[in-house]
């Protein structure tokens, strides 16, 4: 019958060698006969001996384990993120911890904390707070190996991976403009950090505010879709952009209702990420409208159910797994490499055209002069 714990000097025993030459064995190091491996090997798989991965990190300073903190596990943007990062840990023999930090940074602060208490060998964080991250800059101080994704932190000099959403939302918009549509309604979260406002970035663009890369990427979204307009000498309207203030399905569909039903609605409407989308969906049921002949749409970020709607959506889509993917490597070599430069890299997202827009006829061009 199998131990609760056999030990090093069970299983020596049980071969009849030295605790030492057991530990060499079952340690992989030093020399020891084949005779003498096999019968070491053979003691240990018939009394079930697991090595104490604890005690050989404490010695090696090092868990083969890596941390990682997202806003929502639940979340399909986090889930393919998460697949990605873990394919590479498998891939390198290392543990993963996934915390979820429900876009609270008191809750991201507790789950810093653990992993740090874990001994994790780094972490992957999508951080809530972008501005001041105490815990983060106090992790980064205390020698943690740290990449972070979709959103930097101001001032934190540390590895990070996210997606050009300044440039993407600005093609992406750019294209609903030049199918002719005016009226072109954003539906964004838009939480205020950092003393953002939309007044501010409306009056700062083009081109922006500096620090726009240090703020959650529906404000750079915001700002591509402004500076859209600007490419086709078109001035945006305020009233067109639905501020949510939370990552919340319900709230956006009660946005969207609310400026579908207005004495001059949208002709089109551009969401900026895949909980904003679900509101919106909700919105244009509820309202009875028609995709795309009532209303033309545009969502960033490419979920599976836009692909089985009739007709199908329109999507930036973005390279989630690949980001994933590329966090987990960056984190390795970091790990690997401490004193190297930190990196700081943007992915690309693409349009997926799948006709949920509509082409409208306009006398009036792109850049504002007639059309050709």
């Amino acid at each position: 019958m199998r131990k609760a714990t056999t030990t090093i000097a069970d299983v020596a025993r049980k071969a009849n060698v030295s605790t030492a030459t057991a530990g060499r064995v079952l340690g992989n190091y030093g020399y020891a006969s084949e005779t003498v491996r096999k019968k070491v090997q053979k003691a240990a798989r018939e009394l079930g001996y697991r090595p104490n991965h604890l005690a050989r990190s404490l010695i090696r300073g090092e868990t083969r384990t890596i941390g990682v903190v997202v806003g929502d596990i639940q979340s399909p943007f986090y889930a393919r993120i998460i697949r990605g990062i873990s394919d590479v840990a498998r891939a390198s023999d290392m543990g993963l911890i996934i915390t979820n930090s429900d876009e609270a940074t008191d809750l991201e602060e507790q789950s810093v904390e653990l992993l740090m208490d874990k001994k994790v060998d780094g972490m992957i964080v999508s951080p809530c707070d972008t501005i001041n991250a105490a815990h983060l800059r106090a992790a980064h101080e205390a020698g943690i190996p740290m990449v972070l994704i979709d959103r930097r932190v101001k001032g934190l000099e540390v590895d990070s991976i996210s997606l050009d959403s300044v440039g993407s939302a600005r093609a992406g918009v750019g294209d609903l403009l030049r199918a002719g549509h005016r009226r072109i309604a954003l539906v964004a979260e838009l939480a205020g950090t950092g003393g953002m406002t939309i007044e501010r970035i409306m009056s700062s663009s083009p081109p922006g505010p500096p620090d726009i890369n240090y703020h959650y990427p529906s404000w750079q979204r915001l700002l591509g879709y402004l500076l859209a307009h600007h490419d086709a000498g078109i001035a945006p309207q305020s009233d067109l952009i639905c501020q949510v203030k939370s990552y919340s399905s319900k709230v956006a569909a009660k946005k969207a209702v609310e400026i579908l039903r207005s004495d001059t609605p949208p002709t089109a409407l551009f969401t900026a990420d895949g909980v904003m989308s679900a509101g919106v969906m909700a919105a244009v049921k509820e309202v009875g409208a028609r995709i795309p002949d009532d209303i033309s749409l545009l969502c960033f970020d490419d979920l599976d159910w836009m692909e089985f709607m009739v007709p199908g959506i329109d999507a930036i889509s973005q390279p989630r797994k690949q980001m994933g993917q590329m966090a987990a490597r960056l984190l390795m070599e970091r790990i690997a490499d401490p004193t190297s430069e930190p990196r700081v890299l943007d992915l690309v997202p693409r349009h997926v055209e799948r006709g949920s827009i509509r082409q409208i006829l306009t006398t009036e061009g792109v850049n504002g002069g007639p059309d050709a």
